[in-house]
């Protein structure tokens, strides 16, 4: 099976706990805290190391929560590389009001990365042996981050012979859609809405978008993700919708990158783009099974398919 790298450009340790009420200006007791590494690309090596693949994770790390983060994804048995950098790895939290079963995330910006650095991600990419036959570039830029560093992977990913996928939002997956050289492109309703410069309200406008995608070579595949209503996906002249199975519902935190990691391990399996998105639905329904920052297991993506499958 190819190897999967993962690029991870804003890396974060999860933090999770839940307490009873959210309320200003009282102090708010909590559970026991929970840490998970974190940030998409980090996600989607988990869930393919879950799934049977082979995945590398590339990241920046920095200060305590950099270190931290290495010695997770060490426990975790993750092979990853992490790039040194002079700035302090960001830490996010989930909180879960246990009352009302909301769910409230926050997320931090991260620090500056210096074009050094972002070079250093790039050469450690570059350097894997065996060399990945996918490279996943997934969650957010950190600030202050050229849009030219999409073109340097691109062109990294055209001399390894890799399929580059992205998980992006905001410019920079408006400018990867732009330049395209993008192999599958795994965009949400609001960010498709963004990159088609308006709200996309009916199924048949979401359809019309990724018809266009595909037409100007944005991407050869694009699935929408549209949550907890499945996925509706193309590529060359097929369009196809798949329902998501209904599960409850306790954190949707890395659902999105849990199917994705689900995807792309299941096309590095040599299956389908059709089974491979069935595969990528289900471990996202399996992980909103899941309390906080916790990622699916297989056993549930196994049985979540299966039921998929017979529908």
């Amino acid at each position: 099976m190819p190897l999967i790298a993962t690029l991870t450009l804003n890396p974060a340790m999860d933090l999770s706990v839940s307490t009873a009420r959210v309320t200003d200006t009282q102090k708010l007791r909590c559970s026991a805290p929970r840490h998970d590494p974190g940030g998409g690309g980090i996600n989607v090596a988990r869930v393919v190391k879950t799934l049977g693949g082979k995945a590398v994770a590339v990241y920046p790390a920095g200060g305590p929560f950099g270190d931290l983060l290495r010695r997770s994804l060490d426990e975790l048995g993750l092979v990853h590389r992490p790039v040194p950098i002079v700035g302090d790895t960001r830490e996010s939290f989930t909180v879960d009001e246990l009352q009302s079963g909301l769910q409230y995330r926050f997320v931090l910006p991260g620090p500056v990365l210096s074009a050094q650095e972002l070079e250093r991600c790039l050469q450690t990419l570059a350097a894997l042996r065996p060399a990945p036959g996918y490279v996943v570039l997934s969650g957010s830029f950190p600030p202050g981050t050229d849009l030219a560093f999409f073109d340097d992977l691109r062109a990294l990913t055209l001399r390894l012979g890799a399929r580059l996928v992205v998980d992006l939002s905001g410019e920079p997956l408006c400018h990867a859609a732009r330049h395209g050289g993008v192999y599958l492109m795994k965009p949400s309703l609001e960010e498709l809405s963004t990159l088609m410069g308006g709200a996309l309200t009916s199924e048949a406008e979401q359809q019309e978008a990724l018809r266009s995608l595909i037409a100007r070579g944005c991407a050869e595949i694009v699935v929408l993700s549209l949550g907890a209503e499945g996925a509706l996906y193309a590529y060359g002249e097929r369009l196809e919708r798949l329902r998501s199975p209904q599960v409850p519902v306790v954190s949707a935190v890395g659902a999105g990158d849990s199917m994705l990691g689900a995807i792309v391990q299941a096309l590095a399996d040599g299956r389908s783009v059709d089974a491979a998105v069935r595969q990528g639905i289900a471990a996202g329904a399996a992980t909103v099974m899941r309390p906080g920052t916790e990622l699916c297991h297989r056993e549930d993506v196994q049985r979540l398919l299966e039921a998929l499958e017979r529908a």
